[in-house]
């Protein structure tokens, strides 16, 4: 078995690398999307479509990187090189722009950073221009390649451990964008309701929606009831920064706690089932406890192969050796849309909004 994998192994690394550009600067994620990029034999970033000057400076100048990799244009970078697949660092009201225009152009694979869209109208276009032009759209979030995630969805969802599940509650967030020091080009969207889709709602809220569609098996829920507050209006005027959704499906409920108002920085979830729990404290670590045992800690197994990291899916995506699944896929991301969207619903309102029975997409 070591021999057959060491073959298989030298055989990825003989493939050539895809080609991959990146479009939009405007994301701090880049930041340390850039650096991944580096020394990989699977991946080579030929291109950055960036129109700012003064960012595309800042970002030459950080990462050390020739002025001739960068492109005002897609249109301008794929006139002059071949790109397999591109991932996007945009506001999130550009997603749609991207993928049209890849569309387009013939670029048959887009990633671009949570979520997919700022609606549903957005998200309705996207898909509908990916089905035309025969493009696969991921949707990256970190909270994807933590060990600890997927030990626990292999606990519920692979093992059934745990029973049927009956409640799954997600934390996301930190102390605020503009307080840990999120760069003013960041901030100009992300605190703008239109560009960011609204503020902490959709900022976390998307990673717990993500994560409870994904342990739900793609089920969309009957109602969707959310709170939110601006508890800083002084900082965050134009959007809510706190914020909290309760979901709920014909035998369990789900509670999306997101928030630019915790203390520390946190991306954690508990999941309970009938006969038993799985908590996911912190990104490689689980607390597990089952009927007639007492609770138990370990590190989960470090991700390998296309699940290690966004790029490694990334290749594997492009390469043809999996098909997009899961917390990345369109599928599932089209339903964490819907929730948002019914969660803004609610909290303008008031009150619980139902889901149609069939899906608006």
């Amino acid at each position: 078995m070591i021999i057959l994998a060491a073959a298989a192994a030298r055989a990825q690394d003989d493939k050539p690398p895809v080609r991959i550009a990146i479009v939009g600067l405007t994301h701090d994620h880049a930041i340390g999307f850039i650096p991944n990029t580096r020394g990989r034999k699977d991946i080579q970033l030929v291109g950055i479509v960036e129109s700012n000057a003064p960012l595309v400076a800042r970002y030459a100048a950080r990462f050390h990187l020739d002025t001739n990799l960068f492109f005002p244009s897609l249109e301008e970078l794929l006139a002059r090189t071949n790109v397999q697949a591109v991932a996007t660092f945009t506001s999130t009201f550009d997603h749609r722009r991207v993928v049209e225009i890849c569309a387009r152009l013939g670029v048959k694979n887009v990633m671009m950073e949570k979520p997919l869209a700022v609606n549903m109208e957005h998200a309705r276009a996207m898909a509908a221009a990916a089905k035309q032009g025969g493009l696969q759209l991921l949707v990256n979030y970190e909270t994807t390649w933590y060990a600890g995630n997927q030990a626990a969805y292999s606990l519920a969802c692979e093992q059934h451990a745990l029973g049927e599940l009956r409640k799954i509650v997600v934390h996301d967030g930190h102390r605020g964008p503009k307080e840990i020091g999120c760069s003013e080009t960041f901030l100009s969207w992300l605190t703008d309701p239109v560009l960011n889709g609204g503020g902490a709602l959709n900022d976390f809220g998307c990673y717990g929606a993500d994560l409870v569609t994904w342990l739900m098996q793609g089920q969309r829920p009957l109602s969707v009831f959310a709170v939110t507050q601006q508890i800083k209006p002084e900082i965050y005027p134009k959007v809510e920064d706190e914020a909290t959704i309760v979901i709920t499906y014909p035998k369990a409920q789900a509670i999306l706690q997101a928030s630019w108002n915790w203390p520390f920085d946190r991306k954690d979830m508990e999941i309970y089932g009938r006969t038993g729990y799985v908590l996911v404290p912190r990104p490689d670590a689980l607390r597990v406890r089952l009927t007639n045992a007492a609770e138990s800690q370990t590190n989960a197994p470090a991700l390998t192969g296309p699940s290690a990291d966004s790029l490694s899916y990334l290749a594997a995506v492009v390469r043809g050796d999996i098909q997009p699944s899961g917390l990345s896929s369109l599928a599932v991301n089209m339903t964490v849309v819907e929730i948002l969207d019914a969660a803004h619903e609610s909290a303008r309102t008031g009150k619980r909004v139902e889901l149609p029975l069939q899906p608006p997409y």
